[in-house]
């Protein structure tokens, strides 16, 4: 795996994380990895968003606009270093209800999001740098990544390559227009693409096709491919791996999964492993071709 190795005597040596934190695992397994390490932290939980086992770790819930808020308690709790993670949908601007430090920033925000979630997001860390933090990517913090080659047992045989060719070049495609990060292909057809509803909806989406499109339990074909946008702010937003995308994968019938080594995140990587031997699928790092 890939995930940068700190001991535990060099965790607590860090600086102190603000861990912003949207839904989903990624947050959980972050908080958890630091609290395991030693490493000084609190949680920023988005109001709406994070996810309740999250108020089991020391911090507080904010709101997405509260920008000053965000930082007077992010220098309350002398956290120097922060890290974005979890799912947070693009937000209605509208109904926002930001403080004063969220006013200042809201037009250049929503100037960004025209240009796509990319940009909106580069922007977010823009305003949190200038304020003097540094930015830690989740492999920083300590969330594997996936390494070239089979993550287990099942690597992909040639008759898949032609669907992992049309795939990724899907998923590149979306990446380029900043829509998604993920497409499904089976017998040469692509049969799925993300958008806004996350990869485990694409995946039951899948599922509910006729059979005559995709495999089954006993005759898997297809890949998900997972891939970072061409202009992907690395520090934020990789494409990740868990559990969740395993199961969900051979519940459509597919053969497996593959992503960008070293650029996609792997949410409890040995559990990942043994699910994907445990069901018969590869989950597998291929090389960045131009």
């Amino acid at each position: 795996m890939h995930a940068k190795p700190v001991s535990e005597t060099g965790a607590r040596s860090r600086p102190k994380l603000g861990l912003i934190a949207g839904g989903g695992d990624l947050p959980i397994h972050l908080a958890d990895h630091c609290r395991a390490t030693g490493r000084p932290y609190a949680v920023f939980r988005l109001r709406g968003f994070a996810d309740p086992r999250l108020e089991r770790h020391p911090g507080c819930e904010v709101g997405m606009a509260e920008l000053g808020r965000q930082f007077h308690l992010l220098r309350q709790l002398e956290c120097k270093a922060v890290c974005f993670a979890g799912n947070v949908q693009r937000p209605d601007f509208t109904s926002l209800k930001p403080d004063l430090r969220g006013v200042a920033a809201l037009p250049g925000a929503v100037a960004a999001a025209a240009k796509g979630d990319d940009s909106l997001l580069r922007y977010l860390i823009q305003q949190f740098e200038q304020e003097g933090y540094s930015v830690e990517g989740a492999d920083e913090v300590g969330i594997a990544t996936l390494p070239r080659g089979a993550l287990g047992a099942v690597s992909p045989g040639p008759e898949h390559e032609a669907d992992i060719r049309l795939a990724v070049r899907a998923a590149k495609a979306l990446g380029a227009l900043d829509i998604g990060q993920a497409a499904a292909a089976a017998r040469g057809v692509v049969l799925a693409v993300e958008a806004q509803e996350g990869t485990d909806a694409l995946l039951r989406r899948c599922a509910e096709l006729p059979q005559a499109l995709r495999g089954s339990p006993t005759a898997r074909i297809g890949v998900l491919a997972k891939w970072p946008k061409p202009i992907q702010e690395r520090r934020v937003d990789l494409p990740t791996l868990g559990v969740k995308t395993v199961v969900g994968a051979a519940q459509a019938g597919f053969a497996g999964v593959v992503a960008e080594a070293r650029a996609a995140l792997v949410i409890d990587a040995p559990q990942v492993r043994a699910i994907a031997d445990e069901l018969g699928l590869f989950v597998f790092g291929l090389e960045e071709t131009r």
